[in-house]
């Protein structure tokens, strides 16, 4: 397709020079660009490409370089980022030095929020709304100038508990509040839920098709009620542009208009300029469809959800495969598990294909469950699971642990429960960025009585890990591994058992210069590093397994020999593993100035490649070998030949 209108968009104000009758064009360029852009580099497609028109209508009646506009589950944020003049950063999409994949300040003043997390965008708006009444530049009866505030929320996180929460509160605002709804009937799986039900039943049923009838009474009693009976002779689908109000949101007391077509420029672009000025919370309903526009798009909008790259080929679309992910490795032993132990229970939130639950709950519909968007109610759920005796695993992204931190405090480890946390995506994660590393479950989980918590380094050591967490009952217990894929260095070792706070040695000698302890898949990394120094150093490399609790005889006999330590971990610096090791030395009055740490730094760290990340948080291969020198340069344990090496680098 050519191009002839979104190369010209470099801001709002472009957008705003286009007829409404060229919207649509300008809708079909964008989506074939993002589509484009993603089956090279890999990104959030279905999401994107659903709300496209939305996004066009916002920008065409809104100022958004005054007016406050707050996106949830900020990977709808595409084609806001098209239309707001970063065009040209598109083609390093998720690229160090290109267009993040979620709204980013540092990118551009449009973008309000660093934000991946869903739930938040309308909690959010509300405190920008409040703000802006202090300051007397809001948008009301007695300033029709001021700025409005519009959030947008969608796959299905209004759900939320936080989201919940924003509304509860937002409607007690005396102002102009505006709520986009995109209902596409999905959340990054299928919605789940007495809620998503709730409005699958509104887009079907009679109040869906006789909205206009149940208006006439509401129009009348708000401001702008005259304007909307008037616009009645010009739109075309005036049964689902009307005012309902026997709508759920009502409760709240927001206005609720829709549900509309979200794909009808002409029609969103006159609701929104009808609604605009309107003094009081509204929630405007727009019925969308996830992966609009590409039939492999719509038919699947769970797989083309954040795809890998991918061709299309005539009808085909093939994605480009790559090695085995720990989630395939997951997936796999979860459901062995599950075959083996009928006690064995399972959930996710919203994230069954993402966690790799999918196999399991397709297999065992009756013990695997999918919460939706709720991390906080699915660990009080499993909570409620372990109390009745069952064994319960809880598999979710590590950045989304945190969410549910109060429950995994007050409802599991308080009461002494074995739930079992399975973290996917630990460490640094590549293209989604910042918002989305896994960099704070040790720290978080380790303050945790007899909480225990594990990383595997590969697949044989992550089945150990499970096995181990199965009839571990002393209390909460949690594996970490990474968006990644799982080694075979050790497949043609025997992998022993998990035991309590026992390390596992891969490389052990009677004599070291210097032992690493790396955490997870960074042991392998250790590996790497012994074998590159080959004889110029003599180099123990541990699989610590623990971080919680830690191996205190391993570090009690090494330190007492006077060898140094390195620990290398995926995680952050403060309160991660390294940081458990050197207050196990210090309990047993050993020398902590012998305990190097290498850890992500006390730093964002933003989108680009996993590979360029490890480099830049200093974890890289290179980084571990002069790591290695500089200790052994500074201890008078180091070998002759290692001192020399490290002189002469």
């Amino acid at each position: 397709m050519e191009l002839r209108l979104l190369p010209g968009i470099q801001s709002p104000a472009d957008l705003k020079a286009l007829s409404v009758d060229q919207l649509p064009e300008l809708a079909a360029e964008i989506r074939h660009a993002i589509c484009e852009q993603v089956s090279r580099s890999g990104g959030h497609l279905a999401p994107n490409l659903g709300v496209v028109e939305l996004t066009i209508a916002l920008h065409y009646v809104f100022d958004f370089g005054y007016d406050r506009l707050l996106f949830d589950v900020g990977h709808q944020c595409y084609p806001h980022k098209l239309l707001t003049g970063r065009f040209d950063l598109l083609d390093r999409l998720r690229q160090s030095d290109g267009m993040a994949g979620f709204p980013e300040p540092r990118e551009s003043s449009y973008d309000l929020f660093s934000v991946g997390h869903a739930g938040t965008a309308i909690s959010t708006a509300v405190g920008m709304a409040r703000g802006d009444l202090l300051k007397g530049e809001a948008c009301s009866a007695e300033n029709p100038d001021g700025r409005h505030v519009v959030s947008i929320i969608g796959d299905a996180s209004i759900v939320n508990g936080v989201a919940m929460e924003g509304l509860n509160n937002a409607g007690t605002l005396d102002r102009q509040f505006l709520v986009v709804l995109n209902d596409n009937g999905m959340s990054i799986a299928k919605p789940q839920g007495a809620v998503a039900g709730y409005f699958d039943r509104l887009r079907t049923s009679g109040t869906y098709r006789a909205v206009k009838r149940a208006a006439q009474d509401v129009m009348a009693q708000i401001p702008g009620g005259s304007t909307l009976r008037d616009m009645s002779h010009r739109l075309s689908e005036m049964a689902k542009d009307a005012v309902c109000e026997d709508a759920w949101f009502e409760k709240f007391g927001h206005l609720t208009i829709g549900p509309i077509d979200g794909h009808d420029l002409p029609t969103l672009v006159d609701m929104l300029m009808t609604v605009k000025d309107i003094n009081r919370p509204i929630v405007l309903h727009a019925h969308t469809v996830k992966g609009k526009g590409y039939e492999f798009s719509e038919g699947d909008a769970t797989t083309f959800h954040s795809p890998k790259p991918f061709e299309v080929n005539g009808c085909r679309v093939e994605l480009k495969s790559s090695g085995r992910s720990f989630t395939s490795a997951f997936s796999d032993a979860l459901l062995d598990m599950m075959e083996q132990d009928k006690s064995v229970v399972a959930c996710t939130a919203a994230m069954p294909d993402g966690t790799g639950v999918k196999k399991a709950l397709d297999t065992y519909p009756d013990r695997v469950w999918d919460t939706g968007i709720c991390e906080s109610h699915a660990m009080d759920m499993m909570a409620g699971l372990a109390k009745t005796g069952y064994k319960p695993f809880f598999a979710v992204y590590s950045t989304f642990l945190q969410r549910a931190f109060d429950q995994a405090f007050q409802e599991v480890s308080l009461q002494g429960l074995p739930v079992r946390l399975c973290l996917d995506r630990a460490g640094l994660v590549g293209g989604d960025g910042a918002v989305h590393h896994g960099f704070c479950d040790i720290s978080l989980l380790r303050v945790l009585p007899k909480a225990a918590l594990i990383a595997p380094m590969d697949e044989a050591s992550l089945r150990a890990s499970l096995e181990f967490m199965r009839t571990y009952d002393e209390g909460l217990s949690a594996v970490r591994y990474p968006r990644d894929d799982v080694s075979d260095r050790f497949s043609n070792q025997p992998c022993p058992p998990f035991e309590l706070g026992r390390a596992r040695g891969l490389r052990v000698h009677d004599n070291p210069d210097i032992a690493i302890l790396g955490f997870g898949v960074m042991a392998l990394t250790g590996m790497d590093a012994a074998e590159r120094l080959g004889k110029e150093a003599v180099v123990d490399v541990y699989d610590a397994r623990f971080a919680k609790p830690v191996d205190k005889e391993l570090i009690k006999g090494l330190l007492e020999r006077k060898i140094p330590i390195i620990t290398i971990e995926d995680h952050g610096i403060h309160g991660g593993f390294g940081a458990a090791v050197i207050e196990a030395a210090t309990e047993m009055d050993l020398d902590t100035s012998l305990v190097h740490r290498m850890a992500l730094p006390d730093a964002w760290i933003y989108q680009g490649s996993r590979t360029g990340q490890l480099e830049e948080a200093g974890l890289d291969l290179d980084s571990v070998v002069e790591t290695i020198q500089t200790c052994l340069q500074k201890t008078t344990k180091a070998s002759p030949a290692a001192q020399a090496v490290a002189t002469h680098r």
